[in-house]
């Protein structure tokens, strides 16, 4: 019988929306409310969808009752599951920042915005379908384009507008990949698509790998992946904090985008085709990590160098996923989940050190000394040590366990020598902007920052707090990593699933 639990994080949101449209009559404090209540739903309803994708395997939703692949699917798994818990988390800290610092007051439909996101985000992560899976890109990006430009500001309008265009022009050349793969093909459901690719004529598989790369091209500009990222550092470095700390999740789009598309279609059954991406991904995600890491150095800003954090975890799942095995598969859900809610938490409190320090903001240059220093200086330390990947916080074992996983791999010592050169590279950097920030003070002027709220404090302090539970928990985590990727290399259960899934009739 076809699950209902597909498509519950999809309709959630949905309602989210459409209910804090209608509550805008009542004021800002009511559209709280529902946005609050709803992503506090949504945390609730992920942890029993990873209930239900760990006990019960793939579940399928045929949307309109349409058997696969003539009608739309949904289709939960561990891996997709995984991704929306991290998502609603993520969006729960985000949003309690944002209103504990008044940023939904600095523009129209901050929260309509923001669960119409969240809608575009869980239905990408859910959809078996290449055609709505280009449905949902849009609906997050449309959300996105808002959100970025909440509050206004010309430093916001020009990263805002190098986000929209290379994303339009990312999203034409998805239209084209699709209707090619199509034409060839004759379907776009992945898991019907994956299972003709076998079938693919010698004469009509140059037109497939084509569109394959092109499909590369379109996920690698969500994913800012080199030499596509350079809308990145500006677009997240001048929007507010809490905008960009859930935009962490963003990137994590295209590359969940590969794994689902190029991972199925082209896995063992594709014959000739099987892994073309995976060398361009693996050298890409290297040279990628690299120009990041370089990037962290350059960077004059604390929040461009939180951007250029952001790119380099990036570029090591882009690492972990050319590796292709289910081990390197695990490791990167691992350092997935600690390098969206780190790279969020480092933010929101690059934020926090920008407003205490008045109008010398996040630039790295020396300040009057600000208030709370000391408990800020705390903070960035953690969130310094966390982000880099040094022991002992999450961040180091995530980089273990995908190191480990390189062991024996044909390009193993470049691997090692991208991750650990891109690491002391940021380690340096975060060593310096910190000395800069908390040591090289100017005592001659006075400070005009402001003294920071208990609410959003504790909402960061929450936030860094996980990167030690995840080394507290790293067992039974990297358990559950496993059980994922072991069922994801399963690509014969994903298509059996979708396409015996039978349709729902009346007795």
């Amino acid at each position: 019988m076809s699950s209902i639990w597909p498509v519950l994080p999809v309709l959630l949101p949905l309602i989210g929306g459409i209910l804090a449209l209608f509550t805008r009559v009542g004021g800002l404090n009511w559209q709280r409310a529902v946005n609050l209540t709803m992503t506090v739903a949504l945390v609730v309803l992920t942890v029993k969808t990873l209930m239900v994708a760990g006990n019960s395997g793939h579940e399928v939703y045929l949307l309109g009752n349409w058997l696969a692949p003539f009608g739309i699917v949904l289709v939960l798994d561990q891996l997709s599951a995984l991704l929306l818990l991290v998502t609603a988390v993520l969006a729960l800290f985000a949003l309690l920042y944002a209103i504990s610092q008044d940023t939904d007051r600095q523009g129209e439909h901050f929260h309509v915005l923001y669960q119409i996101q969240l809608f575009g985000l869980n239905g990408a992560f859910l959809t078996g379908d290449l055609f709505n899976l280009f449905v949902f890109f849009e609906v997050l990006l449309l959300a996105s384009y808002g959100l970025l430009l909440h509050g206004g500001g010309r430093l916001r309008t020009k990263g805002g507008l190098h986000y929209v265009v290379i994303n339009l022009v990312g999203s034409s050349l998805f239209l084209f990949a699709v209707g090619t793969l199509y034409g060839v093909l004759g379907t776009l459901n992945i898991a019907d698509m994956a299972d003709k690719m076998a079938t693919v004529s010698p004469a009509d598989q140059g037109i497939v790998a084509a569109a394959a790369m092109l499909l590369l091209v379109v996920f690698g500009i969500k994913a800012a992946m080199f030499p596509l990222y350079l809308w990145l550092p500006g677009a997240y470095a001048h929007t507010s904090a809490a905008v960009a700390a859930l935009f962490a999740i963003m990137t994590k789009v295209g590359l969940y985008a590969i794994v689902r598309v190029h991972g199925t279609l082209f896995g063992e059954q594709a014959g000739a085709l099987a892994g073309l991406h995976l060398d361009v991904v693996l050298w890409l995600g290297m040279l990628t990590l690299l120009l990041g890491a370089f990037g962290v150095f350059a960077a004059r800003g604390l929040k461009e160098q939180a951007a250029f954090l952001v790119l380099a975890s990036v570029a090591t799942l882009l690492i972990g996923i050319g590796i292709n095995q289910a081990q390197a598969l695990s490791a990167s859900l691992y350092y997935l989940l600690h390098s969206t809610l780190m790279g969020a938490a480092f933010f929101l409190m690059a934020d926090l050190i920008a407003r205490g320090r008045g109008s010398y903001a996040d630039r790295l240059r020396s300040a009057p000394p600000m208030s709370q220093a000391i408990l800020l200086g705390s903070l960035y330390l953690v969130a310094a040590i966390s982000i880099t990947g040094m022991p002992p916080l999450s961040g180091f074992f995530g980089k273990v366990l995908l190191l480990d996983a390189a062991l024996g791999h044909p390009l193993q010592v470049w691997i090692f020598s991208a991750i650990l050169l891109g690491s002391l590279l940021m380690m340096i950097a975060m060593a310096r902007s910190g000395s800069t920030l908390f040591y090289q003070v100017n005592t001659d002027t006075h400070n005009d920052g402001q003294t920071q709220k208990s609410s959003a404090l504790a909402v960061v302090v929450a936030l860094l707090l996980i990167s030690p539970l995840m080394v507290i928990s790293a067992g039974p985590l990297t358990a559950l990593t496993q059980q994922a990727a072991a069922q994801y290399v399963d690509r014969d259960g994903y298509i059996n699933a979708v396409l015996q899934q039978p349709a729902v009739t009346r007795e």
